[in-house]
């Protein structure tokens, strides 16, 4: 049989680019344009308005970066369209490939009511149909000049990433203002032969179905009369229409179409744009929903939500329509689309807490789903999180960008650190921008990973990032594929529903346990370390100020502020989003960032003085308040004492030079380098740095991926480095127990003070690096003399192991890594913590020594910096600073005190005398993660913690004041009916607790 499919293939192509989409729209006339050109930042709808445009025409240039432009567009209706549909056509100067990464625009009508976003793929606004011809048409468009930054070159530095470095020169050109005639049966052919042509496409070369199709196109095309599409379309279709009935089979591929627009809260444009992208696409989908009955779409990021009530309150009543009718849906359940790997415990809780809260509280609505298309990763301690919040179900997409292994389900349970477990799934699809396409529906059918034991899986269909969302064509298309022979069946679901059909059939689904991996975009662990830090501090500055404020306000009386940390929170959970905190947004964000980090600091550090003052009281005596959740130098966790000291540290030259730091339980030679050739315990009698090599090593190296600068690094990165040995100066501290190591290389400088305290088993490394770099890497390198196949590394309410071998390609594939505030590497009986203050990414190898001593070396490696030039071309320029603490003779216990404590500096008052901890805990191994007054007002005291060390823990947790009830309850501060009541006997609460087992407890004031 000859295969003349591409001969008709090639035919449809053209006769549908060349004349039947034209003749989509057979008649035009223009409209009149005038143009306001905003002179900042955006204005007021009602200001844009009452602007006075002045004349632009089709073929001008319009639009600095980042600019607001106002046009006014006017003109009548035919009257000879009497009777027929019109649409205008509204073309800013779009560019069809790249919906949602270029200008926008929002139509209001002259009242100011919004009409419709106006993207690349979407530049129609209905008229009338049908019309009574000579109507008056007079519209607004609110056009957003975002520049091109991914654009055609993606990884091209760019100044056009900030607003104040873009310039001013034009970015588009103002393509087609008119009014249109719409022929709506040639918009369904339209619909009809690309439905069939593409679905041709995918089917083998031996199906009858695939020639069935393409006898039925060749009968329609010979229909179509190319000099009068319009009158010929219908037979065209008529032609075609038993191909388009012939049902599906039984055992089809069902797929849960969900309408869907992923917008990045920030990432190439700053946070002010995404709530006006954000107010277009809602726009687009509520005027949507009200033309197609069976459509259905679902919004994730409860801060966009929030963002269309604060600041479109016109289209907020639509929104609460649509949302009241169960068709435009809230998804998700978190604040925004955060990273999860980087987050701490309780912001990762927090993130639930207030997304969930919001879409109870605005609509009844109990999100059961965490909503994740485009995370980079997902850290080993979430689905307790999940489970916790109440919800038992996560979406995401992002696994299937991994470069070297590919994921072996798409449907699964997830189980994490404590044994928590979430019905998962990936969209086989492989896109969380479904164009409903022939080729996507057709890969989502093929790719499906579960065959046999399932048949369901969910696509979200719409363009995102300013795309506008789900359109009429993908509509119309997943109407032709509702029951299609030959395709997997598609119809409109919401996520619940999804998920609901997918869990009933599939009860026994495979179990992935630990972190899913993203084998990709593995530098935004590093990138931008500013804009970690300011994370990273706040997480803790707003543990103190809830902390400090529930003690004072059960004890004297204070203010709880209540709203200023509910709004303090939902600001540091914005920044967590998925293109802030890993770094990959433009210059604009991040500078924004420092700014926002920076208040914050200011107002979280004035509440917590305020706390500690009115605790304190007036006094003298010399007092430290302790946020920890371990006791330390004396004075309890979450209390004040006077601090108690013992010891003292001796600092002397060592002989082949350089310095001994000594304080009877560790001993450190620095060498004339300034690098820790001996961290020696004296206690175990044990060295920690291996034999022949030094510790505090800076290693340089290039870092220019193959794509995604900020994104990515490459493991060839490795393969050139250059130790930074060559020292400008050393010196002894004027405080006898530190050392000054000053280096210079390229165009950047290092300042290092190694320093340790009396009476403490902690070298402490506080780094300050002037860095001025271009695309390099800078680590910080500990060779280690432990014998180590795996090492642990902390995430949310916990940790978990990942080995230091390369067995296998997963192994290997984890060249980067993430933990939070602790990395511990053991033998049996004697271990190695290294904490830090602010940094996340990092890698740990083993390498044989000499073939004299056999063992291992386990080097731990903490990535600094990086110097990418895309997005933010100045990525990182400055000085930072960082401290971290390399802890020999640790068990977990004690990388996770010290992870806690390098986090949380003691804060000394002075005040008449001693304050007691609001609550105490008498088992290391339970940490207190978090307490606060409820946030219902109710006055009753919060308490969230987890057994820390990974094993079983019994623990009594003791008030500081009158408890007449205390409750379970999940992180929501909502009982849990299933949960019996701890024992409480005079304040004493007895609790047991599972390996990483995390607890919330409600506790009801006398």
């Amino acid at each position: 049989m000859h295969d003349d499919r591409s001969l008709v293939e090639a035919r449809l192509r053209r006769v549908l680019d060349e004349r039947i989409r034209p003749a989509v729209y057979p008649e035009s006339v223009p409209l009149e344009v005038a143009v306001w050109h905003a002179p900042g930042e955006p204005v007021p709808v009602a200001e844009g308005l009452a602007a006075e445009p002045e004349p632009i025409e089709a073929g001008a240039r319009w639009g600095a970066p980042w600019g607001t432009s106002w046009f006014r567009v006017t003109g009548n209706v035919p009257r000879a369209w009497a009777g027929r549909t019109v649409e205008a056509l509204l073309d800013l100067g779009f560019d069809e490939n790249m919906p949602g990464f270029q200008c926008e625009g929002l139509v209001y009508r002259p009242d100011g009511t919004p009409v419709k976003g106006l993207n690349p793929r979407n530049q129609w606004v209905r008229v009338g149909a049908p019309v009574e011809g000579g109507e008056e048409v007079r519209l607004h468009i609110e056009a957003a000049s975002n520049p091109v930054i991914l654009g055609y070159h993606p990884f091209r530095p760019t100044q056009l990433g900030d607003k104040e470095t873009a310039g001013s020169e034009p970015q588009y050109t103002l393509t087609r203002m008119d009014l249109a005639v719409f022929d709506e049966t040639v918009w369904q052919l339209v619909a009809d032969l690309e439905v069939l042509g593409e679905l041709m496409a995918e089917l083998p070369l031996e199906s009858a179905r695939r020639w069935e199709i393409l006898r039925a196109v060749e009968k329609a095309l010979d229909a179509v009369d190319l000099q009068d599409v319009n009158g010929t379309a219908a037979r065209a279709r008529s032609l075609l229409e038993p191909a388009l009935s012939a049902p599906a089979v039984p055992s089809a591929h069902r797929i849960s179409a969900v309408g869907h627009a992923h917008i990045d809260s920030a990432w190439l444009w700053p946070l002010r744009e995404t709530v006006r992208k954000v107010a277009r696409t809602v726009s687009n989908m509520t005027a949507l929903l009200e033309d197609e009955p069976d459509f259905v779409f679902a919004m994730s990021q409860a801060q966009q939500w929030a963002w269309v009530k604060e600041h479109r309150p016109e289209v907020w009543a639509r929104v609460k329509k649509a949302v009241a009718e169960g068709r435009f849906v809230p998804a998700g359940g978190m604040w925004v689309e955060s990273d999860t790997n980087m987050p701490g415990s309780e912001a990762m809780a927090r993130q639930f807490v207030h997304g969930k809260r919001f879409f109870l509280d605005e609509f009844g609505i109990e999100n059961e789903e965490a909503w994740l298309p485009d995370t980079f990763g997902f850290a080993a301690g979430l689905p307790q999180i999940i489970t916790a919040a109440g919800s038992k179900w996560l979406l995401t997409q992002k696994i299937s960008w991994s470069q070297t292994n590919k994921f072996p389900h798409h449907t699964f349970q997830w189980e994490g650190i404590d044994g928590s477990r979430v019905f998962t799934h990936f969209p086989p699809v492989d896109t969380y921008n479904c164009s409903m396409s022939g080729s996507e529906i057709a890969h989502a059918a093929r790719n499906f990973r579960d065959k046999g034991a399932a048949r369901r899986s969910l696509a979200p269909a719409g363009w995102g990032d300013g795309g506008g969302g789900t359109t009429r064509e993908m509509i119309a298309k997943a109407a032709r594929l509702r029951d299609l022979e030959g395709s997997a069946a598609v119809v409109w679901e919401t996520p619940k529903k999804f998920f609901e059909q997918a869990e009933a059939e599939y009860p026994a689904p495979p179990v992935w346990v630990g972190e899913l991996y993203l084998e990709l975009h593995r530098a935004t662990l590093t990138s931008q370390a500013r804009t970690k830090q300011g994370n990273r501090r706040s997480e803790h500055l707003l543990r103190e100020a809830e902390l400090w404020s529930a003690t004072a306000a059960v004890r004297t009386g204070f203010p709880y502020p209540y709203e200023e940390l509910d709004r303090i929170w939902k600001t540091v959970l914005l920044h967590q989003f998925h293109d802030i905190l890993p770094g990959s947004s433009i210059a604009w964000v991040h500078r924004e960032a420092r700014l926002t980090y920076e208040r914050i600091a200011g107002e979280l550090t004035a509440i917590i003085e305020a706390a500690q003052r009115a605790l304190a009281g007036e006094g003298t005596t010399p007092l430290v308040f302790n946020a920890a959740p371990h006791t330390r130098d004396g004075v309890p966790a979450g209390g004040a004492r006077t601090p108690v000291t013992e010891g003292r540290t001796s600092l002397t030259a060592r002989p082949a030079g350089g310095h001994i730091l000594d304080n009877g339980l560790l001993r450190i030679e620095i060498d004339a380098r300034g690098l820790v050739v001996s961290a020696y315990d004296i206690e175990a009698d044990r060295e920690t740095v291996a034999p022949g090599r030094a510790a505090n090593l800076l290693q340089l190296h290039p870092d220019f991926p193959n794509m995604w600068d900020a994104w990515d690094v490459d493991e060839f990165y490795r393969n050139t480095v250059t130790d930074l040995t060559d020292t400008d100066e050393t010196t002894t501290g004027e405080d006898g127990a530190s050392v000054r190591i000053v280096r210079s290389f390229g165009a950047s400088r290092v300042t290092q003070v190694l320093s340790l305290a009396p009476g403490e088993r902690r070298l402490v490394l506080d780094t300050e690096v002037d860095w001025h770099e271009t695309e390099k890497f800078l680590k910080l390198a500990f060779p280690l003399d432990v014998h180590a196949e795996r090492y642990a590394s902390e995430t949310q309410f916990g940790h978990f192991h990942r080995p230091t071998h390369t067995n296998t390609s997963w192994e290997a594939a984890k060249f980067e890594a993430c933990n939070h505030r602790f990395l511990h590497v053991s033998e049996p009986g004697w271990g190695v913590a290294l904490v830090n203050d602010s940094t996340y990414g990092h890698d740990v190898t083993r390498t044989v020594r000499t073939e004299d001593d056999r063992g291992t070396t386990t080097t731990v490696r903490v990535s600094l910096l990086r110097a990418p030039r895309f997005p933010d071309p100045e990525t990182d320029q400055g000085i930072h600073r960082f401290r971290h603490a390399l802890v020999p003779g640790a068990d977990i216990a004690d990388a996770v005190r010290e992870g806690w404590r390098i986090n949380l500096p003691q804060r000394p008052l002075t005040g008449a005398g001693e304050v007691a901890p609001l609550v105490t805990v008498d088992q290391e191994a339970v940490v207190v993660t978090a307490v606060k007054l409820a946030d219902d007002g109710s006055g009753d005291v919060v308490v969230r913690l987890h057994e820390a060390h990974g094993g079983r823990a019994r623990a009594t947790l003791t008030a500081g004041f009158e408890v007449t009830g205390v409750r379970v309850t999940d992180l929501l501060e909502r009982p849990l009916e299933d949960a019996a009541a701890p024992d409480l006997r005079d304040g004493a609460i007895e609790l047991r607790l599972r390996p990483f087992e995390l607890v919330t407890l409600r506790l009801r004031r006398g």
